[in-house]
């Protein structure tokens, strides 16, 4: 059995014992996390699609660990000016593991 669940602005097929990295969470490591907008369930043959969201479907987890992801470089030139600009960012991602899907 899988899910498609949207978090943070991005949708991830899960199923259980997955681990995934989504946006930050807030929330200490270990604490209980569920995901109520839960798009898609399939379990086999049968399939249910929500128009967006399926109603009374969650997908249910465990915080892992709060972290920053890698670093982008973010590079600006303008040719033949001597201008150059160099910036990097890291952004906060959480580890999930799944631990339960149920549907509507």
């Amino acid at each position: 059995m899988y899910a498609v669940i949207k978090t943070g602005g991005k949708q991830y097929r899960v199923k259980t014992g997955d681990v995934v990295f989504v946006e930050k969470i807030e929330g200490d490591a270990g604490a209980k996390v569920t995901f109520d907008q839960v798009m898609m369930v399939s379990d086999g043959a049968k399939v249910k699609v929500g128009e967006p969201v399926l109603k009374g479907a969650t997908v249910t987890g465990k915080l892992l660990e709060t972290k920053k992801g890698d670093k982008i470089k973010i590079f600006k030139k303008r040719r033949r000016q001597g201008y150059r600009r160099t910036r990097g960012h890291r952004q906060w991602t959480s580890v999930v593991r799944i631990e339960d899907v149920k549907a509507a």
